[in-house]
């Protein structure tokens, strides 16, 4: 055993390892018999592919680089494929991310375009699309650019041809909607053919505060009629519906201040626990209705188990296994049920439940250790107590290295990360990211502060017109619980976060003393900017909830806006930020920095061509992290070994 100081225990997990580990299979479905997902290509530039599971067991990638199965619709995209079986053979349509068009694939042949390009602003976009071969039609969202601006945005239902007549010619595609509503989600359509249900929401509402379930008459010829409301409203939020084999519509409702399934109107399972979630993507999935009837579901409380639920008797039976969180994405066949789990201890992986067995077993992107599990971490789920008595929840990573301890009289420096969102949460799962620190012997605490998903609404709502004080106060709450308690050197406490998350790391240095330095990710900086038109239409009015509307309260959003108080910071910090993002664009970073000049406060900017918002390049990962890293060095006196030096400018 090696006694060693914190932060230069020597690891097998350097930034070329995470970054090739990250991101997940996402987007599971059924061709026919075969399970098919998307995965991620980290050293293709972060390009995403489909994957297919054949008969035999072989995992066979698909389209191969340029193709990248990714929408752009309300920019977070969506479900970006569908497929059948026709005649034995596979009929898969999919969206490319470079120009955003439809494509019809059948393997062995090149992908042919379903859908035309149009110049005007950010051209046609496509998501969520469900195949109707039998009407010769893919049925999609459809987001189509009126103007240059981020909100000259239109979005409508739409049917494609999948004969290819569309494809340059924009008026054969069958709008089956007008667009009253912002904001729709794909249509599902009844067993027996003769309704569509889908989700509709409008500013200033994000779909975690309001939608409604529409349901629609389809006529003979396809087209949509009598569409009317027949659940939820402005503070009812239902994140998804779908149809039961025997004609019975399900969704999800947040009516009673959880996520809850309900089966035409009527409750299946009430509990104090979530069966849905934030639909940051359109075509996200946490149940999924079998043939016999049974509801497979994704259901938890701060964390998410695969199970099954009998709408008779309301019992939910869950699948065993290793498994602790799974991903809002769902797919049956018959009574098998596909969905996407993790653990602390692996990655997420393809797993199949057979119902009728009760067997759940990993068929694709099977988790591999890269490196010995011994270096994993080795984390705690933990509940601290904030301000006014109130509960945080997080996530705690202590330093943890087999062969090496610190000398007996140091505490070990501690990262709080904010996650992103800020409607979202930090799920208890094998991180690469995390691991990197935890086994040079940096600890990480996660901390799903006010807001976060996973405990109900009552919980999301106090970040109400609070964001930037209650965010900022939890994390601050649990850093510094942790140095009283002696797990944390309260002199080497550091924050950081991406997007909503970055947003809370640099309010964090403006409005707090407790943390020596900070790494800010593609972030939120001047909200009256991002308020007033910098940002995409899907969150042009969001902070509206989050911290009032502008007119009404514009002194606020000077208040907690980090450029306004660039003055307040003191904490040497890096900000990192993708050159194409256009929902936290770089205009952000260059204001904030323009008012740090000359304050003699040590920090990097390091701006990334070819990244959105969210890094997906192996490249760049692995300077994110390097340099993440050579700065808690710098700040913290630590030594880790082969890391290259970031350059702190004054």
């Amino acid at each position: 055993m090696q006694t060693l100081p914190y932060g230069s225990w020597p690891s097998p997990i350097d930034a070329a390892l995470a970054a090739a580990h990250d991101g997940h299979p996402e987007y599971v479905g059924f061709v026919g018999d075969e399970a098919w997902w998307t995965e991620p290509r980290p050293a293709e530039g972060g390009r995403r592919t489909l994957v297919r599971r054949r008969a035999d067991g072989e995992e066979e990638p698909l389209l191969p680089a340029p193709w990248n199965v990714r929408s752009r619709v309300i920019e977070y995209g969506g479900q970006p494929w569908a497929g059948t079986a026709r005649d034995g053979r596979p009929l898969v349509v999919f969206v490319n991310f470079d120009d955003q068009r439809l494509y019809r694939y059948e393997p062995g042949s090149d992908p042919r375009p379903l859908t035309p390009v149009s110049l005007v602003g950010g051209g046609l976009r496509w998501t969520d699309p469900q195949l109707h071969p039998e009407r010769g039609e893919v049925w999609c969202v459809l987001e189509e650019f009126t103007g240059d601006g981020p909100t000259d945005v239109r979005r409508v239902l739409a049917a494609v041809p999948l004969d290819g007549s569309a494809a340059q010619d924009r008026d054969a595609v069958r709008e089956l909607t007008d667009d009253r509503h912002r904001f729709v989600t794909g249509p599902r359509l009844s067993p027996d053919g003769r309704r569509a249900a889908w989700l509709a929401w409008d500013h200033p509402r994000m779909p975690w505060d309001g939608t409604e379930l529409i349901v629609a008459d389809v006529g003979d010829d396809g087209t949509f009629r009598h569409a009317r409301a027949v659940a939820g409203g402005p503070d009812e939020s239902i994140a998804q519906a779908d149809w039961a084999p025997d004609g019975s519509l399900l969704h999800t409702s947040d009516r009673t201040g959880w996520w809850n399934l309900y089966r035409d109107g009527a409750p299946l399972c009430p509990r104090e626990e979530e069966f849905g979630g934030p639909l940051w993507k359109l075509g996200q999935r946490w149940f999924a209705p079998l043939d016999s009837g049974l509801i497979a579901v994704v259901h938890g409380r701060g964390a998410t188990a695969l199970g099954i639920l009998d709408p008779e008797t309301g019992e939910v039976v869950d699948a065993a296994g290793p498994w602790t969180e799974f991903a809002s994405t769902l797919a049956v066949h018959g009574e098998r049920v596909v969905a996407v789990g993790a653990s602390p201890r692996s990655a997420y992986e393809m797993v199949e439940l057979d119902t009728r067995t009760g067997r759940a077993r990993v068929i694709g992107a099977e988790h591999e250790d890269a490196v010995d599990p011994a270096h994993y971490p080795e984390p705690q789920i933990r509940t601290f107590t904030g301000p006014a008595g109130r509960d945080i929840h997080a996530h705690i990573y202590p330093p943890h290295a087999p062969g090496c301890v610190a000398p007996g009289d140091e505490l070990p420096p501690y990262v709080v990360w904010a996650h992103g969102g800020p409607t979202s949460r930090a799920p208890l799962v094998l991180d690469l990211e995390i691991a990197y620190f935890t086994s040079r012997g940096i600890g990480v605490a996660e901390v799903n502060y006010g807001g976060s998903t996973g405990h109900g609404r009552e919980y999301r709502n106090r970040l109400r017109e609070q964001w930037g004080v209650v965010d900022v106060e939890d994390c601050a709450a649990v850093a510094l619980a942790l140095a009283d308690e002696g797990t944390a050197d309260r002199g080497r406490l550091a924050i950081r976060g991406g997007s909503a998350g970055g947003w809370t790391a640099a309010a964090s240095l403006a409005a707090t003393d407790v943390y020596a330095c900070g790494t800010i990710i593609y972030p939120i900086l001047d909200l009256v900017g991002w308020g007033a038109g910098e940002t995409h239409d899907f969150e042009s009015r969001y902070l509206e909830t989050l911290v009032g509307p502008l007119a009404e309260v514009p002194g606020r959003y000077a208040e907690r806006s980090p450029t306004e108080h660039a003055d307040r910071i003191t904490a040497p910090f890096l900000l990192l930020q993708g050159l194409d993002d256009v929902i936290c664009p770089p205009a952000q970073c260059e204001r904030f920095l323009a008012r740090m000049a000359g304050r003699r406060v040590p920090h990097a900017y390091i701006a990334f061509e070819g990244e959105g918002h969210g890094f997906r390049r192996a490249d760049t990962m692995i300077r994110v992290l390097e340099s993440e890293l050579s700065l808690y060095a710098q700040v913290f006196g630590l030594n880790p070994h082969g890391v290259p030096t970031l350059e702190l400018s004054k």
